[in-house]
């Protein structure tokens, strides 16, 4: 074999969080995001998932609160694949989250393992014994399925990305389902849903929203209950490091998303007798508003719960969010499979299955 006719060696690289997406070092960055939403539509079979440049970096370039690696695979200037990790700058921190992203043509060409092999280096480098990861799956396939020991949802067994995650030690903890609403049909139905559920809670509660940045008043009750988010969701065998939040965190996190070109819409409703943050529900887009919108969080204080409080946060935030958002043609969520309570009120609404993710979990020995 001549030399012309010899392969290139795959090299590895970190990619700078640069100033601008435009910056003479922002390359890699955009190839970083560029892949990820290759990869969303490919395995996800459908682009509600995508982020735009602005909003990828804005979260990278403010790391106050976590630490968030990136590396690269390369050959000959054309980059096949990316990872990105996520490592909560907590005291006690334990684990280690990561997207593996290779562009789908370039699937099979080693790059996979090279940038996993980057995560469990960073990993134990850091001292951090779990590693944890999600995939995506398009719905509907036939053949053979693999479950997760919760015993709800399945996801394909012969995916690329499943075999992938089980041939390297990874196992299937839990299932996500993703599911997706229409928001220009007719609303009749969400606005019975919120005044039945109104009624039902009683005079103990009450729902109030705003557009971030969170008011000052309510900056204390929604840091404690997005820190509940850590500890009150279903998990499934996952390790979630408990977070913790407080007024300044709220803040920094409502900068970090102006820097995005955020538009976050918040419903919450607060227990009078107590002044707490009972339950929330937060509705998210990118500066183009015609594209889907995310949900973030949706959550309900355990103590508080049996008081239909999730139907009243989810369907005062749509209806707020159509006033607010008009041009977004649906409204994109993730809820667990066993989280069987969420999903009632998500299918009540009206929202239908559009993928599925699978949460994979490694410990490193």
């Amino acid at each position: 074999m001549t030399d012309l006719a010899r392969p290139t060696t795959l090299i590895v690289r970190p990619i700078p969080v640069p100033a601008s997406v435009d910056a003479d070092d922002a390359r890699l960055f955009r190839e970083l995001v560029r892949i990820a939403n290759a990869v969303c539509l490919h395995d996800a079979g459908h682009d509600y998932l995508r982020e735009d440049d602005e909003e990828m970096l804005g979260f990278m370039q403010d790391q106050t609160d976590w630490t968030q690696p990136a590396f690269a695979a390369e050959r000959d200037g054309v980059v096949l694949g990316v990872v990105r990790m996520m490592v909560a700058n907590e005291p006690d921190v334990t684990t280690v989250e990561f997207d593996l992203m290779v562009d789908p043509p370039m699937w099979g060409q080693g790059a996979e393992q090279l940038l996993l092999c980057e995560v469990e280096r960073e990993a134990r480098e850091r001292g951090l014994a779990t590693i944890q990861t999600w995939t995506l799956h398009r719905p509907g396939q036939t053949g053979d399925h693999l479950a997760p020991p919760t015993g709800w949802g399945t996801i394909p067994a012969e995916d690329r990305q499943t075999v992938f995650q089980l041939d390297n030690g990874f196992t299937l903890e839990q299932v996500e389902r993703n599911s997706v609403l229409d928001l220009t049909g007719d609303f009749t139905t969400v606005e019975r849903m919120l005044a039945e559920a109104i009624e039902t809670a009683g005079e103990d509660y009450r729902v109030v929203t705003w557009t971030a940045p969170t008011p000052p008043g309510y900056r204390d009750g929604f840091a404690y209950a997005i820190s509940r988010m850590s500890t009150d969701a279903p998990t499934g065998g996952m390790v979630v490091d408990e977070q913790h939040w407080d007024a300044e965190r709220v803040e920094r996190r409502d900068a970090r998303q102006q820097a995005q070109g955020l538009t976050v819409s918040v419903a919450a409703v607060e227990h009078i007798p107590s002044g707490t943050i009972a339950a929330y529900n937060e509705l998210v887009i990118a500066e183009d508003h015609t594209g889907a919108t995310a949900q973030y969080g949706t959550l309900v204080l355990k103590e508080h719960r049996g008081h239909r409080l999730g139907t009243i946060v989810k369907c005062a935030n749509l209806v707020r969010w159509r006033d607010l958002v008009p041009q977004s043609p649906r409204v994109s969520t993730f809820n667990a499979e066993e989280n069987r309570h969420m999903l009632d009120i998500n299918e009540a609404i009206g929202f239908v299955p559009a993928s599925y993710a699978g949460a994979w979990k490694k410990m490193l020995t």
